[in-house]
């Protein structure tokens, strides 16, 4: 017998693993697993397939084609400037609308005020697809109002028309401004007043003031703003192409694509991943110049009262105007949902009518499977964001680890890259076997769509929830350990019903952004997997203007639902938290 006295209790295999300072690399070892095979593999694979040639020897052939071409075609040259030229107009418009309307809305009250608050952010109900669609339909050459126009005047063209550059611009603007808004909006709410009354009493003037302190403070907002914007910009398709953009980086990828010619897409994919991820390391480097964080603990600024008559009048009419352009891209859609195919052609709005599109939708299984494939795509690519999202986000907010950046920036670099680099990097990597696809070709199956939507939409969950984590005191976590609870059970009972509404909100946005995700599915989409944007897409090309709309209505009540419930949530947890 051992003499209790004298006897010593050993820890347990799992306790004594668990005190390890390794243990924590035993813990992210899946999420380092999970990036290396579906980022930085995909990337590999398309950089290896744009410099070596097939004979498997290092050539530079193909980036010498894209520079100097053999046949004296500019095309690439011309697509790159085009890209790059509307990705940096784009960011200029869109924080000027942005910026300017969340300043108006914020610092002053006007008749209007209200509805146009509320109705600022209806372009984000419009996915880039719909958005562009509906500006065609409205302003295009063969446009609603060119044709009105035309009509009144008795003209033999149309006076008038978004086209070329210029129209993709203004569709840019207008669906992304948002991102601009809703940033600077939030920055301007909370900043201090005292800080502009010491300006101004230090004899600095109004454009002083903004130019000094309420740009500096805006610049962290405008910097992350400016980078989702010519992120999108870059990745833009549809816009180009229904304003006669021919040559854009997006554009000569699906070109080559589609021709077969995958070494050059992949060269392409390359410069544009190059020029994305190089943009991201200018704002980068220019946020972190300065400091911008408000060290005064004042009240936010209150608005101001339109007084003067006349200036009422005009913000009342300016007000009224503004609601309906900002109605219009979402009511045409509407409208023309249920025109009859085929019999809109020359006149000004349809003449003919039908519910037909609408019941076709859940009806008819051939209209249907799209809109059923998009959803078990999406709903696939969610779970996988939350699993491997939240995780990523806890060990990089409460773990200490070697390769805390290096993990963060592999999990924004598919937000930095266009979906056209995506979809080919997943080209590249999975058109044939290999461990990472369990020795399966992924290309043509069903599994890389959701794949793609998963890369694409994880920096969504991780963002969330990282964020929210932050905002959790973690000695409310520490305690709960330090009274014997397990990690786990601490983990389920303390900290995810904290992060519970910050997972919730990042998943809907995820599940909508891969709902109506079109740049990237078009390039690897199959017959059987066609996701309901491409379905679009395909409706347009046959002229089936009403059961094209009628998907494009479906998308927007989705996109409006989950805003709705992601504003209740954030107002629930708002609450929460303040108590």
């Amino acid at each position: 017998m051992v003499d209790s006295k004298n006897s010593v209790i050993k820890p347990s295999l799992w306790t004594r693993l668990t005190q390890s300072k390794y243990f924590v690399y035993i813990l992210i070892s899946p999420l380092f697993i999970i990036l290396l095979g579906y980022v930085i593999f995909p990337l590999y694979k398309t950089l290896t397939q744009s410099v070596v040639d097939k004979e498997g020897n290092l050539s530079f052939a193909n980036y010498f084609e894209f520079f100097f071409s053999s046949t004296g075609s500019t095309a690439n040259i011309e697509a790159l400037w085009n890209s790059v030229y509307i990705s940096i107009i784009s960011v200029i418009t869109c924080a000027i609308v942005g910026v300017t309307m969340a300043f108006l809305l914020e610092r002053y009250d006007f008749p209007g005020r209200k509805i146009l608050s509320v109705l600022v952010l209806v372009p984000m109900a419009l996915p880039p697809l719909i958005g562009s669609l509906s500006f065609s339909f409205l302003y295009g050459e063969s446009g609603i109002f060119p044709r009105l126009f035309q009509a009144i005047f008795s003209l033999d063209e149309v006076p008038f028309a978004l086209r070329g550059i210029w129209g993709v611009i203004v569709v840019h603007t207008f669906t992304m401004y948002t991102y601009f808004y809703l940033s600077a909006s939030a920055t301007i709410r909370g900043l201090d007043p005292s800080l502009e009354e010491a300006a101004t009493s230090l004899g600095a003037g109004r454009f002083t003031v903004w130019r000094k302190v309420i740009l500096p403070m805006l610049t962290p907002a405008m910097i992350a703003s400016s980078l989702l914007v010519f992120m999108i910009s870059m990745a833009s398709y549809t816009a180009p192409l229904m304003f006669g953009v021919e040559r854009t980086m997006t554009m000569q990828i699906y070109l080559s694509r589609t021709n077969g010619n995958l070494d050059m897409a992949a060269t392409q994919s390359t410069i544009l991943s190059i020029v994305s991820i190089t943009f991201l390391i200018i704002m980068k480097w220019y946020q972190n110049r300065r400091n911008y964080q408000n060290q005064s603990k004042g009240i936010g600024v209150h608005r101001t009262e339109v007084r003067n008559p006349f200036l009422k009048y005009i913000s009342m009419f300016l007000s009224f105007i503004g609601v309906i352009i900002l109605l219009l891209p979402i009511l045409v859609i509407a409208l023309i949902s249920f025109s009859v195919d085929g019999e809109w052609t020359v006149q000004i709005i349809p003449t003919a009518y039908t519910f037909d599109h609408y019941i076709d939708l859940f009806t008819d299984s051939r209209t249907w499977e799209p809109i059923w494939n998009s959803i078990k795509m999406s709903t696939v690519a969610v779970i996988g964001n939350i699993i491997f999202g939240v995780a990523a986000a806890y060990a990089m907010v409460r773990l200490n680890f070697k390769g805390k950046t290096l993990m963060d920036i592999l999990i924004m670099v598919p937000w930095a890259l266009p979906g056209t680099v995506v979809a080919v990097n997943l080209i590249a990597a999975f058109s044939e076997p290999n461990v990472f696809s369990f020795n399966q070709v992924l290309i043509g199956t069903f599994w890389i769509l959701p794949l793609a939507y998963f890369v694409r939409q994880l920096p969504l969950v991780f963002r969330n929830t990282a964020a929210s984590l932050m905002q959790m005191d973690s000695s409310i976590e520490e305690g709960a350990l330090s009274l014997g609870a397990s990690w786990w059970y601490s983990f389920r009972k303390v900290v995810l019903p904290f992060i519970l509404p910050a997972i919730f909100a990042g998943t809907l946005l995820a599940f909508v952004q891969g709902f109506g995700e079109f740049v990237a599915s078009i390039l690897i989409y199959s017959v059987n997997t066609m996701p309901i944007s491409v379905a679009i897409w395909q409706k347009l090309y046959a002229f089936q203007f009403g059961t094209a709309c009628a998907y494009g209505v479906l998308q927007i009540v989705v996109i409006l639902i989950v805003l709705f419930i992601s504003e209740k949530i954030n107002r629930g947890s708002n609450t929460t938290t303040s108590i």
